[in-house]
């Protein structure tokens, strides 16, 4: 029996999951129209290699990855390109980012795949092959899996497969635990061999008993030496650090990573996106979705990125009293401005709200210090100072209060009797202190260019009186003689003649070995003309005598 561990604060909120685990999962039909975002992971957006009008076929890539940071996008069927432009999606800003609107022909042709043979493959293009084909975190963070696959120098020693799912509502690991666990023990072992881990650890909820018993089984039929492991349920239990500290015991110092610590932590979805991009060759194209809340029949759904939420909320029935929707579960949900939203790879729940099923909360009331917002704290902070401080924009003092280990899991909100939104708070000092940090890396590149600017009109400057005292010092050095242009220029003649006559006598004539007895007598009498020649010139250049004659 393995020693489970506790970590601070945590509460247990009504947990609604029965109401969308009593069918199993349902494939939706493809839509009319698919908008995919070319931002689906954390980092920089994938680059656009498309064009409107192009055909495209299922799984084909239409966004290379631009930067280290970042993950290839791909055609979720087969169809034609009629758009690539800024569209609404999923953001606390509300604002459009660039997406391709795809229009399915209905064929659902595919790309050419095929499996790969990763214990006889690199590990390092097997992680590029997990890049190039969309494997992100798919419990929500999206972040890259292929950049949490490069440990460096740190050593793995316990991987992790996250299966918990905490949060309300949300169902979509459960089932696909249920019904696809030997696929996510196959994608565990993948992941193991790429980090060259040690043990593997699944930590499961405890109110998820078939899940439970049918990872065990999966376990068992893989032989692989994995441990299916039930932990208590407890919000937010699922989040990275916690269930890292449930299972082994270690904290996540503050500003580290679980790879410091020996650690890595994958979603079980996340295990089974890259099983089937190494074991079929296939990208991220689809993911199990919870469509759940104010509906007549909540349920899983297998479905195509780029769907709009109101093709999946029509499978389910919305109640009329619905006036509003969430993506994700409703402590870290995001609210959605409309339904033409398209799903993407962080959603794994749509919520249908009305104010019968959550209740606006009512007016904030000053805070009364009561600490139920510390004991309920998971990441063991005071969210009372933290407030003040965010209220109070001393964000100095924020930082100072360890601001940026907050997890934002809405924990101290939900038992603050003083109603007040503390994680709203948070996430505003969050982004202030980013912009400001922005601004000043603006301001420090700005003033390091303008002083290296300075710099080279320095060194410019400071060059040009170099080469003119170089040059004026020479103009002292040239002799008193060579001040007559005349004189001056005699001297470079007689300088280039002598120099002429020393390469005449130095030079030999060549191709004069072995002559004829007929050549000999050719160069003789050559030579006889020359010698004849130069003596008439001398006598030319001698001056007449008394009788006006030469003396030729």
């Amino acid at each position: 029996m393995r020693t489970l561990y506790q970590f601070h604060g945590g509460i247990h909120p009504p947990g609604n999951k029965e109401q969308s685990t009593q069918c199993g999962i349902a494939r939706a039909p493809l839509p009319s129209k698919l908008v995919i975002p070319f931002r689906q992971h954390a980092g920089a957006a994938a680059k656009p290699v498309v064009r409107v009008g192009d055909h495209v076929l299922k799984g084909q890539l239409i966004g290379m990855p631009d930067g280290f940071i970042s993950s290839a996008v791909h055609a979720s069927t087969s169809g034609t390109i009629t758009a690539i432009a800024a569209q609404p999606i999923a953001h606390p800003s509300g604002l459009p980012d660039l997406c391709a609107t795809l229009i399915p022909d209905g064929r659902e042709e595919w790309i050419p795949h095929a499996a790969t043979d990763y214990r006889n493959s690199d590990p390092t293009e097997l992680r590029r092959q997990l890049r190039m084909s969309g494997v992100v975190g798919l419990g929500g963070a999206v972040f890259p899996s292929d950049i949490k696959l490069r440990p460096g120098n740190r050593k793995i020693d316990t991987l992790i497969l996250n299966g918990a799912e905490c949060e309300p509502y949300i169902t979509c690991d459960d089932m696909l635990m249920r019904e696809r666990a030997a696929e996510i023990v196959q994608g565990a072992e993948m992941l193991r061999f790429m980090l060259e881990g040690g043990e593997v650890l699944i930590g499961i909820e405890d109110n998820k008993p078939q899940a439970i018993a049918a990872m065990r089984q999966a376990v068992a039929e893989s032989g692989f030496s994995f441990d299916v492991v039930a932990v208590p349920t407890i919000y937010p239990g699922g989040s990275a650090k916690q269930l890292i500290r449930v299972l082994t015991g270690l904290e996540v110092p503050s500003g580290k990573l679980p790879t410091d610590i020996g650690v890595q932590c994958f979603n079980v979805a996340t295990c089974y996106g890259a099983y089937r991009a190494l074991a079929h060759g296939e990208p991220v194209l689809s993911r199990i979705v919870t469509i759940t809340g104010n509906v007549r029949r909540a349920q899983n759904f297998e479905v195509l990125l780029g769907t709009p939420v109101r093709d999946l909320v029509a499978l389910v029935e919305a109640l009329p009293d619905t006036d509003r929707y969430l993506m994700g579960g409703p402590m870290m949900g995001l609210p959605l401005s409309s339904t033409d939203i398209p799903l993407v790879k962080a959603s794994n729940c749509i919520i249908a709200a009305s104010d019968r099923l959550f209740p606006p909360a009512p007016p904030a009331l000053p805070c009364i210090r009561c600490m139920r917002c510390a004991e309920a704290c998971p990441a063991d902070l005071q969210p009372m100072d933290l407030f003040w401080f965010s209220q109070s924009k001393e964000f100095d003092k924020a930082q100072q209060f360890s601001l940026f280990d907050c997890i934002e899991c809405g924990a101290c909100s939900y038992v603050c009797p003083s109603h007040i939104p503390l994680v709203q708070y948070f996430q505003f000092a969050k982004s202030e202190i980013r912009a400001r940090e922005h601004d000043q890396q603006a301001a420090d590149h700005a003033r390091e260019r303008h002083e290296f600017r300075e710099y080279r009109f320095e060194r410019e400057k400071q060059e040009k009186a170099e080469k003119l005292a170089a040059r004026e010092q020479a103009a002292k050095q040239v002799p008193a003689a060579s001040a007559n242009p005349a004189d001056a220029m005699q001297q470079k003649i007689q300088a280039a003649i002598a120099r002429a006559r020393e390469q005449a006598a130095a030079s030999q004539p060549k191709n004069t070995d072995h002559l004829t007895a007929q050549q000999q007598a050719e160069i003789a009498e050559i030579e006889a003309r020359r010698a004849h020649i130069h003596e008439l010139a001398k006598s030319a250049d001698e001056p007449p005598d008394d009788h006006g004659e030469s003396h030729s």
